[in-house]
């Protein structure tokens, strides 16, 4: 049935029905996204770039909501990278009071939802006001069990992994552990995500076809899946889409 279904034209109840078939079907635990196009999706309005990042910090919300209700159990969302700091001055300050006004709004609701935040990332990087507010709604979330919304901001997967090294060669210095016992799933234990499954499925916005230094170590056997739509276009039905492509792939992880 999924595959004569055109998710935008669908009425609300013809998409609740297949979010309850989807239900039936395997979900990806981890799902991560680069949330990509803001900025282009602004200039197509002519507006600034920060009216683009404004609107697509609402989608996080509704996508947050649709991932927990559809039983997803990590949701990373690729924020903002160690490469984005080459933006425009104006465009860094205004991403980086985002996350502000994004949890000094949103908290109550993950509270309520019993969504749980964590963050992947440099914090030192960050301004104080930043990171303070991601601490806050931590601190906040740190005993729910539903959902885990996972922002990645300042991250770099080459960064996480040179810092990864540098802790492992600390740690075979000092004779905690030895050389030959640096196995794949050691050297995860020092990553960022060390708590975390690798991602299931990953998803990019906006048309562009590249990983863009996210979780290069993590995803080595994700299912990838693109879209053309800006992220403040992408909608719960666009995620479910994803997912429903998803459950029709079979994943070998090199097997047969």
């Amino acid at each position: 049935m999924f595959k004569k279904f055109t998710f935008r034209k669908q009425k609300a109840s013809s998409f609740n029905e297949l979010v309850e078939e989807a239900k039936k079907g395997y979900i990806p635990n981890h799902i991560a996204i680069i949330m990509d196009g803001n900025g282009r999706w602004a200039k197509r309005r002519a507006m600034p770039r920060i009216a683009g990042h404004h609107e697509g910090m609402k989608v996080v919300r509704k996508i947050t909501k649709f991932a927990n209700k559809m039983g997803v159990k990590v949701l990373t969302l690729y924020a903002f990278s160690t490469e984005n700091w080459k933006r425009p001055q104006q465009e860094v300050d205004f991403l980086m009071k985002l996350p502000q006004e994004f949890l000094g709004t949103f908290l109550p609701e993950l509270v309520e939802e019993n969504v749980q935040v964590r963050l992947i990332g440099q914090r030192d990087g960050l301004p104080a006001h930043t990171r303070e507010s991601v601490e806050k709604a931590i601190k906040a979330t740190q005993h729910n069990t539903g959902l885990i919304l996972n922002f990645a901001l300042n991250y770099g997967s080459r960064d996480e992994m040179v810092y990864a090294i540098q802790n492992l060669v600390t740690d075979s210095n000092s004779g905690k552990i030895q050389p030959h016992e640096i196995t794949e799933d050691v050297f995860s234990s020092y990553l960022m995500t060390s708590s975390l499954p690798d991602p299931d499925l990953l998803i990019r916005t906006s048309g562009e076809i590249r990983i863009s230094n996210f979780m290069l170590w993590q995803i080595a056997y994700t299912e990838l899946w693109f879209t053309d739509v800006f992220w403040p276009d992408f909608t719960e039905e666009h995620l479910l889409e994803a997912i429903v492509n998803f459950q029709r792939r079979g994943r070998r992880f090199g097997g047969v």
